[in-house]
């Protein structure tokens, strides 16, 4: 590896967690134009494709926690590969299943590694790089987030329609052996050396149960209905285990999460911009996908063409917002970004018709690319900066998870709010058409809001100035 020296291997370094990122981020959104030609051939149920999506999501969400302190604890690079080899395996485990059953498995098992690797790929970069680069860093590692999950179903609809459904899952196998091979070789090992190190169990078997039953309820919630017994019942029991996590926590001489940490302005801010911005993309990015697809009569494939445009958009941004969140602190990126994005939702809720010219929405999809690019870049430099490096394991975990849960809630809401809008009309109603579009564009007005609402709460709560160090007396808000 003679290109490797010392002074570029923080690059190579970001390079390798970052190729391995894009697979596992794809599979977010990759699957979900497969799912007529699975539906087809394994002859699933309606019930069995949504859990070919929501297992994956499910399990991801439920142990990125765990995946982080586990990180922390054992070793980035280990854990990191760890994940990348069950993920690998388990992709070819879901290409070669022959029911719908054996897909949903093969789905949650790749949730487990998903959720190794993503923890520790902020966990190496935060180690790798020095603070003043960190939020270049950070953008490059965004913009490769939202590009994947942007262009899913742009690679989705290409392999469907010109090999297989299961070539979705057949990519990830050279692209995994890659990255074990390149992790190896480009990055070096790093893990929490403060004295008296130790897994905690009761606080990973309570934030791990709490995050189950608080997505499932989220995710199921549109299907068995928000007041049916289950749904109650899981969100009451995720009430009840997230005090039992705070009370685990909170006793513990060495918590696997320091609770001190909500009084940092810098952290809750930059956490609730993350579930915020969340909650709007998803929201918008599944109802429009549908929109067009089911109102519009667009093929997969363009429909992902369609969203290029502020997945583009979105990956020029991110390094840019970095850059700022480096010079002048979290809360100018991230306060204009949701602002912005915010703004493009709203505006493109007035526009949605069923028979508008595409190309008056693409500037909004701009825009909105443009804003939603500034902001997790900027919004993970804050939340990053607010723990010691030995620690950024379990802070990553915790703010993938609140990004997750953010996505889950935009759906599940979203989900909802097109429901009351076309509950009673059956599929070849004439009147489907025109009050899906309603429920679209009451889902658009929605996300803006909640977006702009963010804006406000970053700009009150994130710093205007880059930090330099951990929690400081200045970076406080009221005690827990």
């Amino acid at each position: 590896m003679g290109l490797v020296t010392e002074s570029n291997r923080k690059w190579w370094t970001l390079s390798a967690v970052t190729f391995s990122l894009f697979m596992i981020m794809l599979d977010n959104t990759v699957v979900t134009v497969a799912l007529p030609a699975i539906e087809s051939e394994l002859d699933a149920s309606l019930t069995q494709l949504e859990w070919v999506v929501n297992a994956y999501a499910l399990v991801f969400a439920v142990l990125l926690l765990s995946g982080g302190k586990l990180a922390d604890f054992f070793g980035r690079r280990r854990v990191f590969v760890i994940g990348i080899v069950i993920f690998t395996l388990s992709s070819l485990w879901c290409a070669v299943a022959a029911s719908g059953e054996m897909l949903i498995a093969a789905r949650g098992v790749q949730g487990v590694g998903a959720a190794l690797m993503l923890p520790a790929t902020m966990s190496i970069i935060t180690e790798t790089f020095p603070q003043e680069q960190r939020g270049l860093a950070f953008g490059i590692w965004a913009g490769v987030s939202g590009a994947a999950l942007a262009i899913g179903p742009l690679v989705g609809g290409l392999l469907v329609d010109a090999v297989h459904w299961s070539w979705i899952f057949y990519i990830n196998i050279p692209v995994g052996i890659v990255g074990i091979a390149a992790t190896y070789i480009l990055v070096r090992e790093s893990r929490d050396t403060t004295a008296e190190q130790r897994l905690d169990v009761p606080g990973l078997v309570t934030s791990g149960a709490a995050m189950f039953a608080l997505v499932f309820a989220l995710v199921e919630a549109n299907n068995y209905g928000w007041g049916s017994p289950l749904i109650i019942g899981c969100l009451i029991a995720s009430v009840v285990l997230i005090a039992a996590f705070v009370t685990v926590e909170s006793r513990q001489r060495l918590p696997m999460l320091d609770l001190t940490l909500f009084r940092s302005r810098t952290f809750v801010g930059g956490n609730i911009a993350g579930l915020v911005a969340m909650c709007s993309l998803f929201g918008f990015i599944f109802f429009m996908s549908l929109y067009l697809q089911n109102i519009r009569d667009y093929s997969a494939i363009r429909t992902g063409v369609t969203f290029l445009v502020a997945t583009v958009a979105m990956t020029i941004a991110a390094p840019i917002s970095g850059k700022l969140a480096d010079k002048i602190g979290p809360r100018v990126p991230v306060a204009a970004g949701l602002a912005l994005f915010g703004a493009s939702l709203v505006a493109m809720s007035i526009q949605l018709e069923p028979d508008v010219k595409i190309w008056t929405l693409l500037p909004f999809f701009t825009l909105g690319g443009i804003g939603f690019g500034l902001v997790l870049p900027a919004a993970t430099t804050s939340v990053i900066a607010a723990v010691v490096p030995e620690k950024s394991g379990v802070a990553s975990g915790l703010m993938q998870a609140v990004r997750q849960l953010g996505g889950a809630l935009g759906v599940a809401i979203a989900g909802a709010i097109v429901l009351s809008q076309t509950e009673g009309l059956g599929p070849r109603d004439p009147a489907l058409a025109g009050a899906f579009v309603n429920g679209v564009q009451d889902v658009l007005l929605f996300t803006g809001c909640v977006a702009l609402g963010g804006a406000a709460i970053s700009a009150l709560l994130l710093l205007s100035r880059p930090r330099t160090s951990s929690i400081s007396d200045v970076d406080t808000v009221t005690p827990i």
